[in-house]
């Protein structure tokens, strides 16, 4: 998928495929997550940090493939996989450890059915703390792609959804204002929209570029 920056960023706050922006941040992981049936074992861990599309993603391909999708931390003893051959399961490190026996029996149910399994987590799987050694072992074998620091496009791209996520509507000027002049992450992008929309409310002010360019002014050299 190709977007222009200027005339084709996301437009409405959804989560289908047609507004997931691809840049060459995030083409490797979107390239992974949407050819399954390549993945090694049929299965694969999504990584990156807050903010960075990671669920956006898993949506994708859960309306790709009809995967059910769970939450790490809803997770009971007592859960039991559905009849969907795909599941995704997100944010596994708030998995409760009293829940891996769980995953254990769910991870071994799909594999015997020949499933996919794509599983979302702000690290990649060496790091999570799983204590059930059988399933440690099965998700530390788990091939695993990140998504990385946006770049400028997909900076802009995020940028002007988290507006949107507010119901802020701003011009693509100011987007591409603040991408020049924020640390180029998920987290500073993130930062910025809530703190000009706080201050825009505070002032009783629109958000423009001349609010913004007070703002960053005022964190002088404290940009995130």
């Amino acid at each position: 998928m190709s977007r222009q920056l200027i005339f084709d960023l996301p437009r409405q706050v959804s989560l289908v495929h047609d507004d997931y922006f691809v840049s060459e941040a995030n083409a490797h992981a979107y390239a992974l997550v949407m050819a399954p049936d390549d993945w090694p074992n049929g299965k694969l861990a999504l990584h990156g940090p807050k903010g960075s599309g990671k669920t956006h993603l898993a949506r994708v391909f859960a309306q790709e493939t009809g995967a059910e999708i769970l939450s790490a931390a809803a997770i009971t003893p007592s859960t039991l996989l559905s009849e969907a051959s795909h599941l995704v399961i997100e944010e596994l490190e708030e998995l409760p450890h009293h829940s891996e026996e769980a995953l254990f029996h769910i991870h071994n149910d799909l594999s015997h059915r020949n499933g996919r399994l794509l599983l979302t987590a702000a690290t990649p799987p060496s790091q999570w703390a799983v204590k059930l050694p059988d399933l440690a072992s099965r998700l530390q074998a788990t091939s695993s792609v990140s998504i990385t620091d946006p770049d400028d496009q997909l900076l802009s791209a995020v940028l002007m959804k988290l507006f949107e996520d507010r119901q802020i509507s701003v011009d693509i000027r100011l987007v591409s204002f603040l991408a020049d002049r924020i640390e180029r992450s998920f987290e500073a992008a993130q930062k910025i929209v809530a703190e000009l929309d706080s201050e825009a409310l505070a002032r009783k002010r629109k958000i423009n570029r001349a609010l913004a360019a007070e703002l960053l002014d005022q964190r002088g050299d404290q940009l995130p």
